[in-house]
């Protein structure tokens, strides 16, 4: 398995997770609102209106958990580029990226790399340039030197 691939199987990994969590915890709200229903014969519901919030927030997480999937399925890890875009692999002077979802750092054979997301701060900056282009970010300055 390539550098690429072992970087889309930790995407993979981390929004695979996310995804069950959020529909572990979804369950598990709708079965409290259900209880709360049958035992609460005088029809008080204030326990509900939390549970309700709870589960418009995890249902929305959820759903953005799933578009972290879609954008992660558009990367093919055996396709090289020679500008930055989805799914490259970006080294420079002081970081490696891995353009696909902000998931932080992702260390594979003893070397970090981060995930992030072509909308972030950096991603925008990043973005469309090439070897040799440079880009600076919190006061930092650093030097593309491969794109994979």
């Amino acid at each position: 398995m390539n550098l690429k691939e072992q970087l889309l199987q930790a995407c993979y990994g981390y929004v695979n997770k996310r995804i069950a969590s959020y529909k572990d915890e979804i369950e598990t709200i709708k079965e409290a609102i259900e209880n709360n229903d049958k035992s609460n014969d005088e029809g008080d519901d204030s326990g509900n209106g939390k549970l309700f919030n709870d589960l418009e927030l995890n249902a929305q997480y959820l759903s953005d958990a799933n578009k972290m999937l879609d954008t992660i399925k558009l990367i093919n890890s055996k396709t090289s580029h020679t500008n930055v875009v989805l799914g490259s692999l970006v080294k420079t002077t002081s970081n490696n990226f891995f353009m696909s979802i902000s998931i932080g750092k992702i260390e594979i054979e003893n070397a970090s790399y981060f995930g992030i997301s072509l909308s972030s701060p950096i991603g925008l900056l990043i973005k469309n340039k090439v070897v040799g282009d440079s880009i600076t970010f919190n006061n930092n300055t650093f030097t593309i030197t491969e794109i994979k």
